[in-house]
């Protein structure tokens, strides 16, 4: 019995001894643990510190380039620029090499410069305020006169058919309907002498000038879709169409002519005023007819036309409507003078 009592206290005693060995074990293990990571505490404390006081590295960006845009130059700052060249003097040479005695050398002649490969090909191509300012206002004269059928003009002013009027954007339109034309048969004044004036008055105009023609009775049919530039071609071009498809016959319009549906008078003026002129004359004895009701155009109608048209124009001042008209009734004769008087323009009944 005290051998076995003996030997429980022994295996106490070691069990104890291995707690005991146990705890301070794992103390030991916590008691690491713990400074290591004080210690990682602390060196990350001490890394943070340093980050934070320490100076940044310098950095090299490459700054985007700066686009600078300038903006276009408008059509307008190029006619003033233009205006601008020509009204500056010419360069001259007035200083001449001189010597006061003989030289053992001789100086070489100036080179032949050809002048005209300087100047532009085609005239229409100059700025036409640039002509201008070159021919002046008085650059045609007065050579052409006026009188009752009277053509001529200089920079900006023209008379046509008795009357006088200004813009550098001429329309002419000719209303040749069998009607018309023996009108002005029976009046004395035939077509032949109207195409001769207008033939004249094509030839007047200058270079800083653009022109255009209609004839039309319901269809029309035009010199050329656009305004073309007084140039000595375009004007041979002109005669040329004058002679060759000028109809005063008052029937049916030689082709080629435009043909739509409904045609006539307000068709020929939306046609016009799409060219952009500035002056129009336009030659009719104020009796209009359209297709294909066959009916007579009231000139209410043409006189609310011509508002839209003038709104749409964008010409200071309004497109100027002169009227010539051929055997007018007193009623159309009235009508017609108020639309003028509107539009700007000029009215004369040929007697």
């Amino acid at each position: 019995m005290r051998i076995q009592a003996a030997s429980h206290r022994q295996i106490r005693r070691v069990e104890a001894r291995e707690r005991s060995r146990r705890a301070s074990v794992i103390l030991t293990v916590f008691g690491i643990s713990a400074g290591l990571v004080l210690v990682g505490g602390i060196g990350m404390g001490l890394l943070t510190l340093v980050e934070y006081y320490k100076e940044p590295e310098a950095v090299f960006e490459a700054v985007p380039k700066k686009q600078i845009k300038i903006p276009p130059k408008t059509p307008e700052h190029k006619m003033n620029v233009a205006k601008h060249e020509a009204s500056r003097p010419k360069p001259t040479f007035t200083q001449k090499l001189m010597s006061t005695k003989p030289s053992e050398f001789a100086l070489p002649d100036l080179p032949q410069v050809n002048l005209d490969q300087m100047l532009p090909l085609d005239p229409s191509e100059l700025v036409t305020d640039q002509v201008s300012s070159l021919m002046g206002t008085s650059g045609m004269g007065n050579g052409m006169g006026n009188s009752l059928l009277g053509s001529g003009g200089s920079g900006t002013g023209m008379s046509f058919m008795g009357i006088d009027s200004e813009g550098s954007r001429i329309m002419l339109i000719f209303d040749v309907s069998a009607s018309v034309v023996n009108k002005a048969e029976k009046i004395g004044v035939p077509f032949s002498k109207i195409r001769d004036e207008t033939s004249k008055l094509i030839e007047g105009l200058p270079l800083n000038a653009r022109f255009g023609l209609i004839q039309f009775i319901r269809d029309y049919k035009p010199f050329k879709d656009e305004l073309v530039v007084a140039t000595s071609g375009n004007k041979k071009l002109a005669q040329q169409w004058i002679e060759d498809s000028w109809s005063d016959s008052g029937s049916r319009l030689a082709a080629p002519f435009v043909d739509v549906s409904p045609n006539g008078i307000e068709v020929v003026l939306k046609f016009a005023f799409s060219l952009e002129p500035d002056v129009i004359f336009l030659i009719s004895d104020a009796s209009f007819q359209r297709s294909p009701d066959n009916l007579t155009v009231p000139h209410e109608d043409i006189d609310k036309l011509l508002k839209e048209l003038q709104e749409k124009s964008g010409v200071m001042g309004g497109v100027k409507f002169n009227f010539i008209g051929f055997g007018m009734k007193d009623e159309d004769l009235a009508t017609m003078k108020k639309i003028v008087r509107r539009n700007g323009g000029k009215i004369k009944q040929i007697e």
